[in-house]
């Protein structure tokens, strides 16, 4: 599965932005999928999770700004992510998740998400 991500670019903070993930197969997933962030100098982490149940998981860092959404007949997961904070800035990724939580696919491509006044 080939994965590409879109829908970044420059938001003010407090702005929103919807970014989309479009997979070229089916997006199941016996961990279900993830949204991605790598921030400059800093490692990947997981923002976002949705299980194959629609159970969605976030860190505190995001919690009740971003939701994450799917749409399996489109292979397309979405990330929704209001009230941005310059620390939000980063690149961002999907991905599958396995059964105990790895990453199944290679990275594609990432779509830049930048917070700034």
């Amino acid at each position: 599965v080939q994965l590409q991500a879109s829908g970044g670019g420059l938001v003010q903070p407090g702005g929103s932005l919807r970014l989309s993930c479009a997979a070229s197969g089916s997006i199941y997933s016996r961990g279900g999928m993830g949204w991605y962030r790598q921030a400059p100098g800093k490692q990947r982490e997981l923002v976002a999770r949705i299980t194959n149940g629609d159970f969605t998981i976030y860190p505190d860092s995001v919690k009740g700004r971003f939701a994450i959404s799917r749409d399996s007949a489109k292979n397309t997961v979405y990330l929704q992510m209001n009230s941005l904070k310059p620390e939000d800035t980063g690149v961002y990724y999907c991905n599958g998740l396995d059964a105990i939580g790895h990453v199944r696919w290679d990275w594609g491509q990432g779509t830049l998400v930048t917070v700034s006044s």
